[in-house]
């Protein structure tokens, strides 16, 4: 697929997409009323969907910070990147390396809409945001912003951190993952998430099983759970770094977890290195 075939999105203001809805999650305030009259619903039928997107965003947030920090990663690629909130990728790894580039993308115009604001409130060197989508490596990885910052030849922190749940088996979701791994360096590592309810209790399950009907009926990304071997499946060609496969509040915890959290169990998490 070449930059000229892609065809981004446009600006939908009648269904609500993933992104504007983990933006009303996160507690942020780009989206619109159908947004946040549909996550109410949802909130009705699974109280801790705040939560779960609290997870998700504090995992990025850690696993970022541990490739740069622990792994010595100065360059980033965060594929569904979304509506820039507090804490994004760059303003965390830039803790360690004032100057690492950082390349976004998504591919929601509202998103990269948001995105390029924020960067240019901020006068952001080496930093981009790109209107692409996951299931065209070819138009990530080729794209002029990204070879502009990124160099393949060195290691590379690549994030796609819970994507995947939107990216149907029709669309081989593996296949797109062995793509990546196979354009990076030795010594890069790659960080993901991925939402499932396999291993919750079964009151949980069936609040999500619930959530997830409705994603699929009304908004514009229907998700897939993965079960963990399912989830193990993508870091396949990668080593699995401590602790492995684990929820996504037991990776690395800066702070005591919550084993009564009934979300916790929701969303496996993991980083793997390219030997």
């Amino acid at each position: 697929m070449t930059i000229d075939e892609f065809r981004a999105r446009e600006l939908d203001i009648t269904r609500p997409p993933a992104a504007r809805l983990y933006d009303y999650y996160l507690g942020g305030n780009a989206h619109y009323a159908v947004d946040k009259v549909f996550a109410e619903r949802m909130f009705k039928i699974c109280p801790y969907l705040d939560t779960a997107a609290h997870h998700n965003r504090a995992f990025l947030q850690r696993a970022s910070r541990y490739i740069a920090a622990e792994c010595g990663i100065r360059q980033f690629l965060d594929i569904g990147s979304g509506i820039p909130t507090v804490g994004n990728t760059h303003h965390v790894v830039r803790e360690i390396f004032s100057d690492a580039p950082v390349v976004y993308v998504d591919n929601d115009v509202e998103a990269v809409n948001q995105s390029y604001d924020l960067l240019a409130r901020e006068d952001a060197k080496n930093v981009a945001i790109i209107e692409a989508d996951l299931r065209h490596p070819d138009t990530i990885l080729d794209h002029p912003d990204t070879q502009r910052l990124i160099d393949f030849d060195e290691p590379l922190g690549l994030l796609i951190v819970s994507v995947w749940p939107l990216v149907p088996d029709r669309d081989r979701p593996y296949e797109l993952m062995a793509r990546y791994r196979d354009r990076l360096a030795s010594g890069s590592y790659v960080v993901m998430s991925h939402g499932s309810v396999e291993e919750a209790p079964e009151e949980t399950r069936a609040m999500f099983a619930a959530v997830a009907r409705a994603y699929g009926d009304e908004t514009r990304d229907p998700v897939r759970q993965r079960s963990r071997a399912e989830f193990t499946a993508f870091f396949d060609g990668l080593t699995i770094v401590e602790p492995g496969i684990v929820q996504a509040p037991d990776w690395h915890p800066e702070e005591p977890v919550d084993i009564d959290d009934p979300i916790r169990a929701c969303n496996f998490a993991a980083v793997g290195r390219k030997p």
